[in-house]
């Protein structure tokens, strides 16, 4: 969520974590409570070969400062999407930490190190990082600035917006680690699975209009997504049309009004599973204002995709194409 929805969706997620973040005592790192489940198809698909990290490199870093990664023993990605990289990259068994959003079956278990999305530096310093992955998203920047004052390398990698950042992230990464040529081969097979999704997307049918929607029912926030959202590149990708970016929504995201989504005119509406379930899944759904007298609120079109991998635009974002495209389409493919 947080790495391609940029400063307002974080603040909003701010207020919405009631569950699955680490409580706000001591200052060690803190796993999340027992109970939540993770289904077997959440998972990342490593590389079938191990690399190797050759090491020290010095890598630029997206916040202006060069970074030199002397090991790679012991790496705290504070995104999803990169502890995402760096699982399937296949040096996942060298990440200590992970940051609440990475949600997939292989990190479960790692203790988080973040605080209703902010990073805990104490958490994060207490595992003896040798590196740390962050984003310019990523803060507090008094706990960042903590972390390198305590000589740890913090590498800064630009979030991601679209389909176009998925090599480059995954290169970046992959230099700061040491392992180049598996980069290469994990944007060569990324770009690739991406191309063979969108091979698949009916040519016959007349682009549908999605509404992306952040909604958060426990904490009353529902949210339509903007020009900056993170989601017009997948919603093109799949042949749709980005109802929220086409009406003229110029912000990231803006508070649900009848207006809004009349203006938006969805024939389908896109939002993460959580999301979905914390207003009552569809029933609950068409009851807030002006979904209902939408087209998709008319004909409860709803395309649902699990909140750690949507907005990735990492090594799964095939799988969320895919998703996508599959509920849009169903038997018109």
């Amino acid at each position: 969520m947080r790495t391609r929805v940029a400063g307002a969706l974080l603040a909003v997620l701010a207020l919405t974590v009631t569950t699955g973040c680490a409580s706000d005592d001591g200052g060690s790192a803190e796993r999340e409570p027992a109970g939540r489940s993770t289904t077997a198809a959440d998972r990342v698909e490593p590389l079938a070969d191990t690399p190797v990290p050759q090491l020290p490199v010095t890598v630029r870093s997206s916040d202006g400062r060069k970074v030199t990664v002397r090991d790679a023993e012991r790496i705290v990605p504070l995104s999803g999407s990169l502890s995402e990289i760096v699982f399937t990259l296949g040096l996942g068994d060298r990440v200590v930490a992970r940051d609440i959003t990475a949600t997939f079956a292989q990190a479960e278990k790692l203790p988080v190190v973040t605080r209703n999305h902010d990073v805990s530096a104490e958490s994060v310093l207490s595992l003896k990082p040798d590196l740390v992955l962050a984003e310019t998203t990523t803060g507090p920047d008094e706990a960042m600035d903590q972390i390198r004052d305590a000589g740890v390398p913090v590498l800064v990698v630009d979030p991601a917006k679209g389909l176009e950042d998925v090599g480059p992230r995954i290169g970046t990464v992959a230099r700061a680690l040491g392992v180049p040529a598996a980069g290469e081969e994990l944007t060569k097979r990324s770009e690739d699975r991406i191309a063979a999704v969108r091979k698949d997307i009916p040519k016959k049918t007349d682009k549908p209009r999605v509404a992306f929607l952040y909604l958060r029912g426990t904490a009353s926030v529902y949210l339509i997504g903007g020009k900056d959202s993170g989601a017009t590149s997948l919603l093109e990708a799949a042949g749709a049309v980005d109802g929220g970016a086409e009406s003229g929504l110029e912000k990231d995201f803006t508070t649900i009004t009848t207006e809004a989504l009349a203006k938006a005119a969805p024939d389908a509406i896109l939002v993460m599973s959580k999301g979905l379930e914390s207003v009552g899944g569809i029933d609950g759904l068409v009851k807030i204002p002006g979904v209902a007298q939408t087209p998709a609120g008319m004909e409860r079109r709803v395309v649902s995709i699990e909140d750690g991998v949507l907005l990735n635009y990492g090594p799964r974002t095939d799988e969320v194409l895919k998703s996508l495209v599959d509920q849009l389409y169903g038997d018109a493919k």
